[in-house]
């Protein structure tokens, strides 16, 4: 084996520095910059750093790209609350993508032991490595308090020739290829691959298939006249304002198209009325009103209060009848939400845990609700970025998404850009129209095939009436739902590990232990 395979491509200092800049170029692949070819270069520096390192020196390596990333990428955070919830995320993230620094580099030190052929650098090891990349995002989108899957490779791609790929693998299948077809250049480089055309093969067809083959066609039924409203009213966690305030400026933003013609259904943001109708008589004659004005029901969203829990709340609104179904969000977010393990934080940030007095309760209920006219599925704010919600949404007969959210305690932020690039994802992986609506932007209306048809300005009042096509059936990505996640990141440490007592019994049949060796860093 040649010695080379197993020694740095770059000198560590060399390695700090391909790292940062990786961290920053991954940044600018995603919303707003959306340089989406950025993401495939971020990639490739996070790689060609942590190829020939130690296990410390991968951490390090990692860290530094994890760093570089997150602090840019979720900077939105910082904007009300200061540098402390920023930095802990970072770098909470961060210790995350050092970790999975380590097992590239594991990676990248055992397969060439495995064996001496070319084909299995060219084909075996790129896969390897793009399992552990998703193995890292995996762990990042799940532990600790169910996780913060933020900033997935795939979630730089949806306005890119890739995108389609997550109506058959989902999210984590197109991080997969886009890492694949990194780390496959990145072997056929090494590999002085030119000399040799026909070992461009498998990273040219994976790149072809990526690219060309077209999202799973879904099946037409109908369209639905959505009319839905962005009220931007002072809804903002630090925002003045008086009980009432936010439910008049959407009332305000919903009067102008109150005489528009053959409405199916009223869509508001969340948190769009700040009084819970069940609760209080003249707020639910509001809604009964714009119930019988409309002569359709109302998607609208509240916080309530339920056996001395709260919820964050959407509810099925018709007149007369009042709320006849609801949906609560399954994914509070914590530590803006709700506060896990209070007593422990509290100790460390008194003021900053002090500032959420209450803790909302996680939803049980199915995500969908029966309009008359279709099924729509349902997603609150950041429920939108957890895979399982939306899939078991289309499974439970949604012909179409209506996501809610409040993005007002991120103005001016790349956020609200971010989240829609996920909506857009989410519309392409479930072959769905969606309807995301916020309080203050930024609001659009998607297609199947992820192209907003219909949008408001953000940070002004507006309102949609958008006819929306419906759809059934089951693209591959919902009807596999974690089989995909499960094979890779199971796979892939299953490989990993097979991989070093390979390499560790030939290591020894060499007489040495250099091809499994540490250097320095």
């Amino acid at each position: 084996m040649p010695e080379n395979v197993y020694r740095p491509l770059l000198p560590f200092w060399g390695a700090v520095l391909a790292a940062a800049a990786g961290g920053f170029a991954y940044d600018l692949g995603f919303p707003g910059a959306s340089i989406w070819p950025l993401a495939f270069v971020g990639i490739a520096l996070a790689l060609v750093s942590l190829i020939g390192r130690s296990a410390w020196g991968a951490a390090l390596v990692g860290l530094v790209f994890g760093l570089s990333f997150y602090l840019l990428q979720v900077s939105w955070t910082s904007l009300y609350l200061g540098p402390v919830p920023w930095l802990a995320l970072s770098i909470l993230e961060s210790l995350f993508v050092a970790a999975g620094g380590v097992l590239i580099t594991l990676a990248y030190r055992w397969m060439p032991l495995v064996s001496s052929s070319r084909w299995v650098r060219l084909i075996a090891l790129p896969l390897l490595v793009a399992g552990l990349w998703c193995v890292r995002e995996a762990a990042t989108g799940s532990i600790p308090y169910g996780g913060f899957p933020w900033g997935r490779a795939a979630l730089s791609q949806s306005q890119s020739p890739f995108a389609e790929v997550v109506s058959w693998a989902g999210s984590t299948g197109l991080s997969f290829v886009m890492v694949a077809i990194v780390a496959g250049v990145i072997e056929w480089v090494r590999l002085a691959g030119w000399r040799r055309p026909v070992s461009a093969l498998p990273v040219a067809a994976l790149v072809a298939v990526a690219m060309l083959v077209p999202a799973w066609q879904t099946t037409p039924a109908g369209e639905l006249r959505v009319a839905s409203v962005q009220g931007n009213g002072p809804s903002g966690y630090f925002d003045q304002r008086e009980p009432g305030d936010v439910l008049a400026a959407q009332l305000a933003a919903t009067e102008p198209i109150l005489d528009e013609p053959g409405i199916d259904v009223l869509l508001w943001p969340e948190g769009g009325s700040d009084i819970d109708p069940t609760r209080s008589d003249s707020v639910a004659r509001i809604f009964d009103r714009l119930s019988e004005d409309l002569d359709a029901p109302l998607v609208l969203n509240t916080v309530t209060n339920r056996d001395d829990e709260y919820f964050n709340t959407s509810m099925l609104w018709r007149a007369g009848e009042g709320a006849v179904d609801l949906y609560d969000k399954r994914h509070p977010v914590p530590f803006g939400e709700y506060i896990p393990d209070r007593d422990f934080w509290y100790s460390l940030a008194p003021d900053l845990i002090g500032l959420v007095q209450r803790g909302y309760t996680p939803g049980t209920n199915a995500p969908v609700f029966d309009l008359g006219k279709a099924v729509t599925g349902l997603a609150i704010c950041f429920d939108v970025i957890y895979d399982d919600l939306v899939w078991e949404g289309a499974r439970d007969g949604a012909q179409l998404y209506m996501f809610q959210t409040n993005n007002a305690d991120f103005r001016g932020t790349d956020e609200n850009e971010q989240q829609l690039a996920i909506a857009r994802l989410r519309a392409i992986e479930t072959g769905r129209s969606v309807v995301n609506i916020s309080t203050v932007g930024t609001s659009q209306v998607i297609d199947p095939s992820g192209r907003t048809i219909d949008s408001l300005p953000a940070y002004e009042p507006g309102a949609m009436v958008t006819d929306v096509e419906l759809r059934d059936g089951l693209t591959p990505s919902v009807a596999l739902g974690s089989s995909v996640p499960n094979v890779i990141v199971l796979g892939s440490l299953a490989a990993l590990i097979a991989a070093g007592f390979i390499a560790r019994r030939r290591s020894r049949d060499l007489g040495g232990d250099e091809a499994v060796g540490t250097d320095s860093a």
